[in-house]
């Protein structure tokens, strides 16, 4: 398997430097989770995975990888990379000797790939640690064939327990996101997931009190600083795999945006742009 791409990348006669080491707020293999966590894992590969049939397929900021041998199920060909070397060594050491699976070190910003590379392009919980993401939107435009997709979420900065990651930069509101992604030249579609459940005393506890530590800046900044906080707002935890499997949970259906809907109720945002 080939590592490419060595500090400072070069693509034509830019370069791109590396940012911080961003290990400490990835979902690294052994880093501990709880059950809605992992269900978030799942459901966005699930969602991709819906639209990677016999496709060749770019996830950009990959981090440790945990999603692409779960792409490589039903992808013709599936490239990850990420701009932290210490991440993609997580991921080369899963998918060393896995057949058409790539590793490239790159920035999102500025793609290594010729024009017209890919059908399906991926960004997962990386667009708010991205200092231009509208280099990213015309970048996937770029790599993406005709009528070739992207696919982003991020956490729903409108949600009350929203808490924001130390190495971000901005988050984007649905509709700034939707913004982005169609002055790039794509139209896209949006949906919702994981509603804030508050159904139950119990639930109504956490919630406050998860908005009080956001509030006093209580929450640690590294995955596994937030560990013990994870386990006493949600109970048991369990250590994320390598390689996402099946039996990690069920998918969460996903729910349209629409005018009428208050999506200030719901943790995570997903979008969909066509070229």
């Amino acid at each position: 398997m080939d590592l490419l791409l060595k500090d400072p990348i070069q693509r034509g006669n830019k370069t791109v430097r590396r940012g911080a080491d961003y290990t400490g707020v990835t979902e690294l293999p052994g880093n501990l989770a709880h059950r809605e966590q992992l269900a978030m894992l799942i459901t966005r590969y699930y969602w991709a995975a819906q639209h990677a049939q016999d496709r060749e397929v770019l996830e950009a900021a990959c981090g440790a990888g945990q999603g692409l041998g779960y792409l490589r199920r039903v992808a013709r060909r599936v490239v990850g990379g990420d701009i932290d070397p210490n991440n993609l060594a997580y991921a080369e050491q899963t998918y060393r000797d896995r057949d058409g699976i790539e590793l490239y070190q790159f920035d999102a910003q500025e793609m290594p790939f010729e024009d017209g590379s890919f059908d399906v392009v991926l960004l997962f919980e990386a667009i708010y640690y991205l200092a231009e993401p509208e280099r990213f939107f015309a970048e996937a435009h770029r790599v993406l064939r005709p009528k070739g997709l992207v696919l982003v979420s991020s956490v729903n900065c409108q949600w009350p327990g929203f808490n924001p990651s130390p190495y971000s930069v901005r988050y984007y509101t649905a509709e700034e996101l939707y913004g982005l992604a169609h002055r790039a030249g794509f139209v896209s579609q949006m949906w919702v997931g994981f509603p804030d459940r508050t159904d139950s005393f119990r639930r109504r506890i956490i919630r406050a009190l998860r908005r009080i530590a956001v509030a006093l800046r209580l929450i640690p900044k590294t995955m596994r600083g937030k560990a013990w906080l994870k386990r006493l707002f949600y109970g048991p935890l369990e250590p994320v795999p390598p390689e996402l499997h099946e039996g990690l949970g069920s998918p969460e259906p996903l729910v349209p945006v629409t005018p009428t809907r208050p999506i200030s109720l719901y943790k995570m945002l997903y979008l969909l742009g066509r070229k």
